[in-house]
This record gives structure tokens, sequence and C-alpha cells, in this order.
């Protein structure tokens, strides 16, 4: 295979989308290997391993219960099993100011390219999650289908990434504030005034709040009012939600309202994003 797609398990998915065009797929079948590296969330002390068998529903009402849970982020060994012995190489992480994974990655690159330095391996690091993540691994799937170079992806996939967005919004913020994600004042705030915290990634890839709201409804107009100043007109939109389909549902039905036939993907978060936003959370990208 010439080209090799490796995102962490905060991408999401599984695998890619398909493409509209059938023969794309045959292309890209031949031409694109993807896989993820999983993270391993721990409760209780028990691992959730985050990959094809991980049962997020256990994991969420387990974590419910418990008081006492960590992450850790691919080792660089996990990178490297996935970078595999050639191809030109992207990989894709969660925000390094959120998590280890950038770091394990670039490692990962360090030592494959000691023993062959010819070959060619980006680290992205999203600066966000999820839906961050899947939209850079699909627009990296289009570019590299397109037919341009390596060099030609790599400047264009990092303008992608400088015009991306992310809007969360959450009702429960223990992990968040367990792990030192967020000030933890503000989770017990939050979280004992059953509010919704809207928050978005920053620039640099940290936790932003940007409002407080209560209830779903206000939660929605929040998040369309975001679209409307940060130009989610632009392009497609995806939301990753952990255990809440009908808020993503009526987010979608209130985009198209909007926007017209404007794309919208709707998945359930994995393991690590679900650990993050906990049950009920949402996470959009645009």
């Amino acid at each position: 295979m010439k080209w090799r797609i490796i995102a962490d398990s905060s991408c999401d998915i599984f695998k890619m989308d398909e493409c509209a065009d059938p023969a794309l797929n045959r292309e890209a079948a031949d031409s694109i290997y993807f896989s993820t590296v999983p993270f391993v969330i721990t409760v209780d002390g028990k691992d959730y391993v985050d990959d094809e068998k991980i049962d997020v529903h256990e994991l969420v009402a387990h974590m419910a219960k418990s008081s006492h849970s960590h992450t850790s982020c691919p080792s660089p060994e996990s990178w490297i099993r996935e970078f595999g012995e050639e191809g030109d190489v992207f990989a894709v992480t969660i925000s390094s100011n959120l998590s280890g994974s950038y770091n394990s990655a670039c490692t990962a690159r360090e030592i494959v390219l000691e023993k062959n330095p010819d070959r060619r391996i980006q680290v992205l690091d999203s600066r966000g999650t999820g839906p961050s993540l899947y939209q850079i691994i699909h627009k990296l799937r289009d570019l590299i289908l397109s037919g341009k170079s390596c060099e030609e992806v790599t400047k264009e996939i990092h303008l992608f990434m400088e015009d991306h967005k992310l809007i969360f919004a959450l009702s429960s913020y223990h992990n968040l504030v367990n792990n030192g994600r967020m000030p933890k004042i503000a989770g017990i705030v939050l979280g004992h005034l059953g509010l919704w915290g809207i928050g978005i990634a920053s620039e640099e890839g940290t936790i932003k709040m940007k409002k407080i709201a209560k209830g779903g409804k206000k939660t929605l107009k929040v998040i369309m009012s975001d679209f409307s100043e940060r130009g989610a007109n632009k392009g497609g939109i995806v939301i990753s939600h952990c255990e809440n389909d009908e808020f993503a549902q009526s987010l979608k039905k209130a985009v198209q309202s909007t926007y017209g036939d404007m794309n919208v993907k709707i998945m359930h978060t994995r393991g690590l994003c679900s650990y993050y936003a906990e049950k009920g959370g949402v996470i959009v990208g645009f």
C-alpha cells in the first residue's frame, strides 16, 4: 500500500466512510490503509481497551458508579506497528494539550526514521478530538484520491486543519476535572447546578468555556449561534454523541433547516471520547 492513515481511537470510527463514487472506493481500498491505535480506559482497576471489542454502554455505566478512573494513551510501539514497513504515513492524534498521544506518535516516528530515514511520516496534531479527527481523516483520503503528492497533501491538510472548529456541550465534568482538563471549580459549580457547559477548542487545542445553558433547547441555540459566528456554512458538520441520539438528531434538524442540504454526519463516541464527554455529552466539528 502506498499510503497509510493511522489515527488514535479518539477519532470515533473504526473504518473510513465509503466514497460516493464506487470507483473511488475501489481505488481507496487498493491504495490507502486505514487503522486506529487504542487508548485504554481504566475504571476501578478494570481496563477497557478502546478497540472493536469495547462495550461503550458498559463503560459509561461503570463510570457513573465509580470515582476512580484514568486513561492511558497508545504506546509508541502500537504506532510503530501500524506505520508498517513501507508507504507514506499520516498519523492523526487527539489534541496534544489533552493527551500524550501526539508525543507518543512523534516518538514512534523518530524510531522508524532512525531505521529507515527515507520513510515519509507526518504526525498531525488535530488540536481537537472526535469529529476533528474524523474530518481530517476523510480530507486526507480525498486529497490522496485526487492524485496529489505527499508534499501537496501535507500542505493542504495543514490549511484545512487551521480552519477546522470544534464545539462541545457536556452536562457532566467529573472526568475532565479529575484528569486536569478543566478547572475544578468550574466542574463543581456546573455539575451541582445541573447546567450544560458549552465550550470550544482553542487554537492551541485546549478547552475554552464559551457559555452555560440550562436545558437542551438553550444548549442547541448556543451551538447554532456558534455555527453562525464561526462559519459553519463552509462545509459539513460532524456530531459525536455519548448516548444522546435525541439531541444529535435535533441538532441535525436545526442545521439542515438553517443551512439547507448541508451534510450532517452523526456518530457514537468510542471509548476515549465517551470517557470525557460522559453520558449525554455531544461533540461537534465543522
